[in-house]
């Protein structure tokens, strides 16, 4: 009977983490981040400010809950994009990946900004925070395909002596960071390939680009075109629909 019991205490505590979740959502999609206060999610659900309290101590721990849950979302998107390219060459799936968070990012627009623009309050830093799991979750995804692809077809890398003396330290300690996958100059054409891609999403997503563009995707694609040239990939790995 106390199993049972314990076992129905559980339940009836996820359903509620779910719909406080769903709640915070619900006010960020609709209202902005602004709105998402301990206060206003307690009224979203039915509940009292400080019984909010009895599920997470602190607005800073709510919000790493919730960011996690968006980044398991986008991490999804991704492998399933991924994974519909099993066989094809890693440079297919690395495409097929981009595209997925790209499309995941523009049908979720303040979720996207939600993951990339909140601060990183200091108990999500630690490597056990939902965030921090969640987060090293969705970098892996294009990590690993990244080493799969220097693994079997090692694209072209900069002579590590003509890097600067700062970067190149940076880049070992990087290098040293992943366990060695990747060497420090392959690592240099991966994390340059990231911020690229990434800065153009985040200013498409967040509208910095509206003042030019109003279909940013030929643009995404030419920028996509411009990393399979650094990554020496070739027909072979586009992926098919």
């Amino acid at each position: 009977m106390a199993a049972s019991t314990g076992g129905r205490r559980a339940r009836l505590r996820q359903a509620t983490l779910a719909e406080i979740h769903g709640a915070v959502r619900t006010l960020l999609v609709e209202q902005g981040s602004a709105a998402v206060t301990i206060n206003a999610v307690a009224r979203h659900v039915g509940m009292s400010g400080p019984a909010l309290y009895h599920y997470y101590a602190s607005h800073d721990e709510l919000v790493g809950a919730v960011t996690a849950d968006f980044f398991r979302e986008l991490t999804a998107a991704m492998e399933e994009a991924r994974d519909a390219h099993a066989d094809a060459p890693a440079g297919a799936r690395i495409l097929a990946a981009c595209r997925a968070m790209r499309a995941w990012a523009i049908a979720h627009p303040a979720e996207f900004g939600w993951i990339f623009a909140s601060p990183i309050s200091p108990s999500d830093r630690r490597s056990d925070s939902p965030r921090q799991q969640a987060g090293q979750r969705f970098e892996q995804v294009l990590l690993d395909l990244t080493v799969e692809l220097w693994q079997t077809r090692p694209f072209p890398v900069p002579d590590p002596a003509d890097l600067p003396a700062p970067l190149r330290e940076q880049l070992t300690a990087y290098s040293a960071n992943i366990e060695g996958r990747l060497p420090p100059e392959a690592a240099h054409v991966f994390l340059t390939c990231w911020i690229r891609l990434y800065g153009l999403l985040c200013m498409e997503v967040l509208h910095q680009l509206d003042f030019a563009y109003t279909d940013v995707e030929p643009v995404f694609e030419e920028c996509l075109s411009d990393l399979a040239q650094v990554l020496a990939l070739d027909g072979a790995d586009q992926p098919t629909v």
